[in-house]
């Protein structure tokens, strides 16, 4: 009985010896200091976001998977990123679930976290509601897609306008009657007729001047000085023509009709009289305009207010008049906008010797200016939108990204690049709205799309050429 009971107590120290020293010896093999780690959870959309526990991407809200494999190891496999949004890795080649772009290989450097590429991304290559847009040699053909580089060279150098023929203001003469009578003969008698200075327009029978004459006729009679002057003077008062004062001086005799004459030269614009009309003091038969120099009336709108000042050359050129053109200059610039139109009047004056410029004829102004060397793009290139400035930049295997810049002066076929291009870069000049509107497409279509899954946007070359535009 003892025996036995020896037999069962080495066969149960056995049975609990062994699997212990084989424990043992398992935690003998493991190096010092080696401790079991955590299992640790990324974003399968952004690797960068690796957490302890599980839960969602803070980024894009998805829920965080278990990380299989060390983080060193990710790290040291190849990645691919998309080259619009840096953010969006994967270990797999495939398209960007955001703008639907090839994900490129990323270099052996670490791929840099959005805080870090959001200043330059952001400000200066992604445009809102744009996508880069990838084409082939065939399609660019097809659409007839031209590219130019951007340089230095003059922007402006002349600003155009529409113009309106005005009678020069300073030019306007009115004839008008200072005592009252009775019109007896008319020697000008329709509006538009030319006239000279000093020519006879009208007589007129007035008691008041009859009077006056006969005064100054006894004053001379008397040998009185003071009397002849102060009656002449009265005359010449009341616009009777210095050959009528020296008629009633040589002959002796008041006429019964004065003859008033024009005050200078030029065109009848209105006439108010006719044969036995009665004129008060005051009335104004006739207006004089000398239309040798005219003014042209140009709108200029605020934003190139800055490019005009007195002074500045011009050239006008009517449709009346083809291949022929008239030189002037820059008067006046009124003070006052348009609440309207938002443009401001500029007044230019012009020769009119021979009369080829009629008042109220339409034209256009080029008013000259110094041009500036800077930097330019075509005016083509640009795809104004209102709030930004966008044109696309070409880049390499056919890819076209949208490029918000900053304009400065832009002319009739160069416009001024403040910010944004550099020299030498080649942008869109035709079908650059094809483009546009490709590019449009493809980014709502990416903000409609829910994000994809590394292993859902992983597709070989042939799907890549069929999704390709």
């Amino acid at each position: 009985m003892k025996r036995l009971r020896a037999v069962l107590i080495i066969v149960v120290t056995a049975a609990i010896a062994i699997p212990l020293g084989v424990v043992l010896a398992h935690r003998a093999e493991q190096p010092v200091g080696s401790v079991s780690e955590a299992p640790k959870y990324h974003c399968p959309m952004h690797p960068t976001v690796v957490s302890d526990q599980p839960g969602l991407c803070p980024i894009c809200n998805m829920k965080l998977v278990t990380l299989e494999r060390p983080v060193d190891a990710v790290e040291a496999a190849p990645q691919f990123h998309c080259p619009m949004h840096p953010t969006v890795v994967s270990d797999q080649a495939g398209l960007c679930p955001i703008c639907n772009m090839r994900l490129v290989k990323s270099p052996d450097a670490p791929v840099p976290s959005k805080e870090v590429v959001e200043g330059e991304t952001t400000s200066k290559r992604e445009v809102d509601g744009l996508a880069i847009v990838e084409l082939d040699v065939t399609r660019q053909q097809l659409i007839g897609l031209r590219t130019t580089r951007v340089d230095r060279g003059p922007v402006g150098g002349a600003l155009r306008t529409v113009a309106r023929v005005s009678v020069d203001e300073t030019r306007v003469r009115r004839v008008n009657v200072k005592v009252p009578g009775y019109v007896e003969r008319v020697f000008v008698d329709f509006v538009g007729k030319s006239v000279r200075k000093g020519q006879p327009l009208f007589a007129m029978y007035s008691p008041e001047v009859l009077a006056a004459e006969n005064e100054f006729l006894i004053a001379s009679r008397a040998q009185s000085p003071g009397m002849v002057a102060a009656s002449r003077r009265k005359l010449e008062l009341w616009d009777v023509p210095e050959a009528e004062l020296q008629r009633l001086e040589r002959e002796g005799t008041a006429a019964r009709a004065v003859t008033f004459v024009s005050p200078a030269s030029g065109v009848i614009t209105r006439k108010e009289l006719v044969e036995g009309t009665r004129l008060e003091a005051g009335a104004m038969p006739y207006e004089v305009v000398d239309l040798s120099t005219v003014w042209v009336l140009a709108e200029v709108y605020e934003t190139e207010l800055r490019f005009v000042s007195p002074g500045l050359t011009a050239r006008l050129t009517l449709s009346a008049f083809p291949g022929k053109h008239f030189d002037g200059t820059v008067l006046f610039i009124d003070p006052l906008l348009d609440p309207k139109t938002r443009t401001t009047r500029v007044r230019l004056a012009f020769a009119n010797a021979d009369g080829a410029l009629r008042p109220e004829m339409f034209g256009e102004v080029t008013i000259a200016r110094p041009a500036n060397d800077v930097l330019r793009v075509p005016a083509d290139a640009l795809i104004r939108s209102g709030a930004d400035d966008v044109v696309f930049l070409s880049r390499d295997e056919g890819r076209f990204e949208p490029r918000r810049v900053t304009v400065g002066e832009v002319g009739r076929e160069f416009a001024e690049v403040l910010e944004g291009l550099s020299e030498g870069d080649a942008v869109v000049t035709r079908a650059n709205f094809l483009i546009d509107s490709e590019s449009r497409l493809r980014a709502s279509l990416a903000r409609m799309s829910p994000p994809k899954l590394p292993e859902e946007a992983a597709v070989d070359d042939a799907t890549l050429k069929e999704r390709a535009p």
